[in-house]
């Protein structure tokens, strides 16, 4: 009897540490990162079609502030129908929610943040409130190989 518990509570044990492995992701670099989040399939087609997907796949660190897909919706018809004709505003938008580094929400300083577009984002936090611009991150810290993610509410706009 000692020995059958012994061997069903093995098994239970196992099949704990089994079901453990089962349920934590891999980890994943930023591009797969976005194209695995649903809210985020917009942003994960777009990061594709402007050819930033090995870029966002590399070393980094960057960190990306992520539009979710109602964000992209929000956006005039016009506009969206501008970006699918031109490539270069396109990248240069996407490249404009990426910053070098990884900035856990915790560490976002306020002020300037060097995008990866060049020009710069206008950062602030207060207590556990983090703005982008003029987004709020609505989900912060999904962690990527190379980087970290923060969902925001809005699609960025780089001055002009």
């Amino acid at each position: 009897m000692t020995h059958r518990r012994t061997l069903l509570s093995s098994i239970f044990i196992a099949g704990l540490a089994l079901s453990g492995c089962a349920t934590t992701p891999a980890p994943k670099t930023l591009a797969d990162t976005l194209a695995a989040r649903p809210e985020l399939s917009t942003l994960g087609k777009l990061v594709g079609e402007a050819g930033l997907s090995e870029t966002l796949r590399g070393p980094g660190p960057f960190t990306v502030f992520a539009p979710t897909n109602a964000a992209f919706d929000a956006l005039p018809v016009a506009t969206r129908a501008q970006l699918s004709q031109d490539p270069q505003r396109l990248k240069a938008i996407l490249l404009y929610h990426v910053i070098p580094g990884r900035v856990p929400a915790a560490e976002v300083k306020a002020g300037p943040a060097k995008s990866a577009q060049g020009a710069n984002l206008a950062l602030s936090r207060s207590g556990d409130f983090v703005t982008v611009d003029d987004a709020l991150v609505t989900t912060p810290d999904i962690a990527a190989t190379n980087g970290v993610v923060h969902v925001i509410d809005r699609v960025l706009q780089p001055p002009r």
